[in-house]
């Protein structure tokens, strides 16, 4: 079902019903969502649709680095910040303002293999491309390489020291090519309950050239106030997801980013460099200009552990996988 569901884009991939169904055969993996609803008063069954508009008692939780008294002295005073190397310190220190960091050859030593293990998959044909055509999800679980590198231990402990909790690795994305995917908030797809809590990674599996469909971002845009359901019009109702809810979503942020007159930052890292960026950052990848071109990448996303996941575009709660 899973497969499916991945590949297809019909008219079903809109119908609640389908994913009532996919949850409640994975209700096992939903069952602590029972105490997280009960505390954020969500009045719903754990395999029902769920959305920001049914937490009726949010959490004044707040992810460390996002609290309003953050400042450079106290993250140079926190007690695991010396566990770092001066790189990662400095760009530690960016963080609340800029809402990412950038870490050159973080995966230089290991990129080649994760690039051959996911053309061994594809010709295995244990992965192959989502309904997209363009993102080959979760090779994590095909692949020790993949899944090693899915949860490097140095990687994690950035990100620990961002949410000061526990991190729970959710999914990887690898890319051939540009995603051509307009400006959107990783929120909108992969939400917590407090916000904030998810974060991702962006590895360079090559060099990374203009013209290929780069990556781009917009800097400090993560402070903005959060794109929810409630904040544009979804065309949704109690049976179907709204067929054009996210074109809408999308020019609901068009709009937000003319309103504060962001200008984007076009990322032209070399292999192994790493991205790494906040649960609400504004980015997308460029029109690819240059078809021969090719822009292997590979994303990963993390929750921060004890908070409610789950997806705003599609209302599911998130059923989490990772292999411990």
């Amino acid at each position: 079902m899973k497969r499916w569901a991945q590949k297809y884009t019909g008219f079903l991939r809109n119908l609640r019903i389908t994913y009532w169904l996919y949850n409640f055969f994975n209700r096992n993996r939903l069952q602590k969502n029972k105490k997280l609803y009960k505390s954020l008063g969500v009045e719903k069954t754990i395999w029902q649709s769920i959305s920001h508009a049914d937490i009726k008692k949010s959490s004044t939780d707040i992810p460390w680095m996002d609290t309003e008294n953050i400042t450079g002295e106290s993250i140079r005073n926190h007690p695991s910040f010396n566990q770092f190397d001066k790189e990662i310190q400095e760009q530690l220190l960016l963080w609340p303002q800029r809402g990412y960091l950038i870490i050159p050859h973080f995966f230089v030593d290991r990129v080649d293999l994760i690039d051959a293990e996911i053309e061994r998959l594809k010709v295995e044909s244990k992965v192959d491309f989502n309904f997209t055509g363009k993102k080959i999800m979760d090779a994590w679980q095909n692949s020790d390489v993949i899944n090693e590198a899915f949860r490097d231990k140095k990687l994690l402990s950035i990100f620990e020291f961002i949410f000061q909790k526990k991190v729970i690795p959710f999914q990887t994305i690898n890319f051939f090519y540009g995603s051509e995917q307009k400006p959107h908030s990783d929120s909108i797809h992969m939400t917590t309950e407090p916000l904030g809590y998810l974060v991702a990674v962006w590895i360079a599996l090559e060099d990374i050239h203009s013209n290929s469909g780069e990556l781009f971002y917009y800097p400090g845009s993560h402070k903005l106030n959060y794109i929810l359901s409630e904040n544009y019009n979804t065309g949704n109702n109690n049976l179907i997801i709204g067929g054009h809810n996210y074109d809408n979503y999308e020019r609901r942020i068009g709009k937000l980013i003319a309103e504060h007159g962001l200008q984007p930052v076009y990322f032209h890292p070399q292999k192994g460099d790493i991205l790494i960026w906040h649960a609400n950052l504004l980015h997308g990848g460029s029109t690819i200009q240059d078809p021969s071109l090719t822009r292997k990448s590979m994303v990963a996303h993390y929750y921060a552990d004890g908070v409610l996941c789950y997806h705003e575009i599609s209302q599911r709660p998130a059923i989490i996988k990772a292999i411990q």
